[in-house]
Formats: C-alpha cells, sequence, structure tokens
C-alpha cells in the first residue's frame, strides 16, 4: 500500500525525491568535488598536499578517502593515537610539527604514498545541521615556512564550511537509499499481494503478527474465522489466505455478504434453482456453493446469516453436497469456508441468534483485525499507497500531502478504519489539480479529534515543517516514530528498538543525536 520510513510512511514521495537526487547528483559528481577541493586546499596556504578523512558513526570508524596521492579507495584511520582521530573527537584543529621524526598514522600513510609528512594542520569538519564532527581536513607542509599559523587556520575554516555541505549532501543521500533499499526488502517480507490491485500494509506490530498467522495458515486445508469493525479489510485478508493455498489460488473465490441478502433468498442464492422452480425463475442458476467449487467461498458477516437457513447451510458443508431448488440432482462441493463478522460470534452464539454446532463447524483458526485507531504506523504508508493508487485509476498526478494533512491523517480516530481512508484519499485527489499538493482546504477531517486516545500520537509535533527539506522530513519521521516506539513500551529502549526494527546501539544514537528522553 505504500511504497515508505524504515521505516516507511512516505516510500511514494521518498523514491520521487530519490530519482530526482540520482538526476542531478551521483557519485561522480562527489567524487569530482571532492578531488576539487583536495586541489584547492594545498595552494590556499602555500602547501602541499590534502587529506579529507570522513568520520562514521554507526561503525566508529575513520576513513581516508580522498587525498593527493592517495591510491586506495577508502584506508582506515585509527581513531585513537592519531592527529586525525584526536581532531574528531575533540572537534578542535591541531598543528602537527617535526613529524617526520615521529611515527604514527601519518607515516604510515606516507610509505603508501611515498611522501614525507614535515608539518600538518588538522581542521574538524561540523555537520552544518547537527553540530557533530563528521570528519577532518589535513593540509600536509607547509611551504617555505617553519609550520601553519594561525591565519591558515581560520583561511581553511571557512572552505571547510562548504566542504561539510558537500559531504553531508552525499552522506543523506547514501542513507536515504539504504533506507529504500531496506523498505523494499521489509514490503517483500510484510507486504502480500491481496488482489490485482494493491499489498496489504503492516507496519504496526499488531498487522504483522496477524500476516505472519496467514503465512502459516494459507497453505492448510483449515476453515478460518476473521473478526475485527467494518473496514478493516476483512475480505483482504481472507483473499490473502486464499492466494497462499497452492491447490486453490487458481480457483474462484467467491465473496457472500450474509447481510445484504433477503432471507426469502438465501436458500437459492447458497444452493442455486432450476429453471421453472419458482416463479420467475426463467431459466437455471448454480449456487454459490457451485460456483466456489474447488475454491474458496468467503461468507463476509456470517453473524447476520438467518436462523432458519442455518440447519440447511450446517448439512450441506458437513456432507459436502446439496441439491438445487426445484432439482433433484445431487451436488458435489469442494470448498474452503472463509468466514467474517464485525460482530463476537461467540456472543451470538449466547443469544441463542446463532447455532452452536454451525459455529464450531465454520473455523479451525480466529483471527482478530485491530482497528486503524490501533495501528498509527500504518496510516501514513495507507494514505500513500491510496494516493499512488488513486492516482492510477483517475488516470491524475497529485504529488502528494500537505503537512496538516499528514497531521490529521495520524491524529484522526478512523470510525470507518481503512476504508474510511480510502474513501477520503479518493474524494482528496478528487478534489485535487494535477501537479499539485493536497492541501488542508480540501480535507473533511477535523483539526482537533479524540486528543486523549491517540496511541501516543499526542507525543509527537503537531505540525510538520513547510521546508520541503529531504533531511528535515527524514529527521522528524524518525523522531516521530522513536517517540511512539518509547511510549508503547514506556521507555524501554530494547523493545522499542525491536519495534522500530533496528539495533539498541543504532536506537541510542539516534535518542543522542536528536536529544529525545526516553
Amino acid at each position: 500500500m505504500f511504497k515508505t520510513s524504515d521505516i516507511r510512511h512516505r516510500l511514494i514521495t521518498l523514491k520521487a525525491q530519490l530519482d530526482r537526487i540520482t538526476r542531478a547528483w551521483n557519485n561522480r559528481d562527489y567524487e569530482n568535488l571532492m578531488r576539487f577541493f583536495v586541489a584547492v586546499f594545498p595552494p590556499l596556504v602555500q602547501a602541499e598536499r590534502c587529506s579529507i578523512f570522513i568520520y562514521s558513526a554507526e561503525s566508529d570508524n575513520v576513513w581516508l578517502k580522498f587525498g593527493t596521492g592517495v591510491r586506495e579507495k577508502e584506508i582506515i584511520a585509527p581513531k585513537e593515537g592519531s592527529i586525525v582521530g584526536r581532531t574528531i573527537a575533540n572537534g578542535v584543529t591541531i598543528f602537527g610539527s617535526g613529524l617526520e621524526h615521529h611515527s604514527g598514522f601519518h607515516a604510515q600513510s606516507d610509505q603508501k604514498t611515498d611522501f614525507i609528512t614535515r608539518n600538518l594542520i588538522s581542521v574538524p569538519i561540523f555537520s552544518l545541521a547537527e553540530k557533530r564532527c563528521i570528519g577532518a581536513v589535513q593540509v600536509l607542509n607547509k611551504r617555505n615556512s617553519d609550520g601553519f599559523t594561525q591565519q591558515d587556520e581560520i583561511l581553511l575554516q571557512q572552505v571547510v564550511r562548504y566542504l561539510a555541505l558537500s559531504i553531508e549532501h552525499n552522506i543523506i543521500t547514501e542513507e536515504i537509499i539504504n533506507i529504500s533499499k531496506n523498505m523494499h526488502e521489509e514490503m517483500a517480507r510484510t507486504d502480500f499481494k491481496a488482489s490485482g490491485r494493491h499489498s496489504f500494509i503492516a507496519e504496526s506490530p499488531s498487522m504483522r503478527q496477524t500476516l505472519e498467522i496467514v503465512r502459516q495458515i494459507g497453505s492448510l486445508p483449515v476453515n478460518v474465522f476473521i473478526t475485527g469493525e467494518s473496514g478493516t479489510g476483512k475480505e483482504v485478508i481472507a483473499r490473502m489466505i486464499h492466494e497462499q493455498a497452492n491447490d486453490r489460488r487458481t480457483r474462484p473465490f467467491v465473496a457472500v455478504n450474509c447481510s445484504a441478502i433477503p432471507e426469502n433468498l438465501m436458500e437459492s442464492e447458497f444452493f442455486g434453482y432450476e429453471k421453472g422452480a419458482f416463479t420467475g425463475a426463467v431459466s437455471s442458476r448454480m449456487g454459490r456453493f457451485e460456483e466456489a467449487n474447488g475454491g474458496t467461498l468467503f461468507l463476509d458477516e456470517i453473524s447476520e446469516m438467518p436462523l432458519t437457513i442455518q440447519p440447511k447451510f450446517l448439512r450441506a458443508i458437513q456432507e459436502k453436497e446439496g441439491m438445487r431448488l426445484g432439482g433433484n440432482r445431487l451436488h458435489r462441493y469442494d470448498f474452503r469456508i472463509i468466514s467474517a463478522s464485525a460482530k463476537n460470534l461467540q456472543d451470538e452464539v449466547k443469544k441463542g441468534r446463532f447455532r452452536e454446532d454451525l459455529f464450531f463447524r465454520l473455523f479451525s483458526v480466529d483471527l482478530t483485525l485491530p482497528p486503524l485507531r490501533e495501528r498509527p504506523l500504518d496510516i501514513l504508508p495507507l494514505a500513500m499507497m491510496f494516493l499512488d493508487e488513486v492516482n492510477g485509476r483517475f488516470n491524475k498526478k497529485v504529488l502528494g500531502y500537505s503537512p496538516e494533512i499528514l497531521t490529521r491523517f495520524e491524529t484522526y480516530t478512523w470510525p470507518g478504519n481503512v476504508r474510511q481512508l480510502q474513501h477520503e484519499v479518493e474524494r482528496l485527489v478528487a478534489l485535487t489539480q494535477d501537479n499539485e499538493t493536497i492541501s488542508a482546504q480540501y480535507c473533511s477531517l477535523p483539526t482537533e479529534n479524540n486528543k486523549g486516545n491517540n496511541n501516543g500520537l499526542a507525543l509527537l509535533p503537531e505540525t510538520l515543517p513547510d521546508s520541503l527539506s529531504l533531511p528535515q522530513q527524514r529527521e522528524l519521521l524518525e523522531i516521530r516514530l522513536i517517540r511512539v516506539a518509547l511510549a508503547k513500551t514506556q521507555g524501554n529502549k530494547l523493545q522499542a528498538a525491536q519495534l522500530l526494527d533496528i539495533t539498541r546501539q543504532s536506537l541510542h544514537n539516534k535518542l543522542r543525536q536528536y536529544g529525545i528522553e526516553a
């Protein structure tokens, strides 16, 4: 449903942005720009050589990636016991002199590049967005002088600021690509093709658990009962189960809404009838039992089946045979039954509205679909999926959602569940012009709704920034998901990391990076 966070809530937009980034900026451009800086720094301060080091917080490594005379593409520099390591760790400029008489990383690099380092200046590269050190620039061997000066430091710092912009742009681009790849892999694990039109989104733990059960029972010859509020996707799940069965997936999937059939037509609907069986029967018609032969019979709102038809229904599925109205030929049935109801069927049995023997005959496994308000992580991925789907059906090119729309989607309780969300997206797309973003003026949802019942989303920022900056949007998304996970686990970082599908150390790094209190 969603083409999304990590993490996955804006995959469609993300993919479009990735395409634009790829067209406008690729690795060759980045490498050429880094070589430009390597060439510019030495003459700027009358020196001989330059090296650019990049620090990876994830691996805690310092990489010598670009430099004069560096043949290897990447060389790991020691974080401890090296000048560049101290520069990055302390975030300060370091001057070195008389280095030809000392051992260390500079001497090892000299051997690889056939060079002798006499003096150097090591300037930290700071992230302009996060105020942390992301690398360092070392300029080697000041010409016609005993060493580098404070004036050299000031001049280098001014240029390093622009170098930082280029490095951060590339780091974020690589991270976006990795996120996109992870999202595709995650979708392959958690999304099913529920029909020819769309997939089923499962970001929330409850839905992932449900889909795991679907995987386990799909190929087994067991009847299934699905319960859940109206609009939660019971028929979609039923189709997924049908398509998991190797021996039935190519056979019919027959869906019947029991609440939509008048009681006096129920028998003819399921068993069929012969020509002349009753007034108006001008031709023979097979019933739903025959239509589903070899495949799956899906009985939606089974709790609404009249008591008068239930005994005949029970006999038909027990004996796997029956006759059409007005006929004398016995028809054999072979179908799997998947039934569903918004009501608690056990309560209906206790109230005498549903036969207990039919209740136990109808299913061996039961599934409960949570309402959308209990699946907050699925809301935005679903919205993005529906946007892509509706654009295709309507032959439109609506670009996406405004920040206020996304906020309303997140904080609304969706009494109509996924079906209501889909209809809302259809209405918004219909009212929005091509090549425009959906604005709040078309949204039918209230600006405030049940503040005390949004499953941790009250902890999130009420508005999104107007900036379309991809780094800002990505950071805000990560902060939102981290806060929801911490709220759900009552601050347990290990459990929150498991919900987010990242390591505990990665979560700790992001908490520190974003200044989030657990």
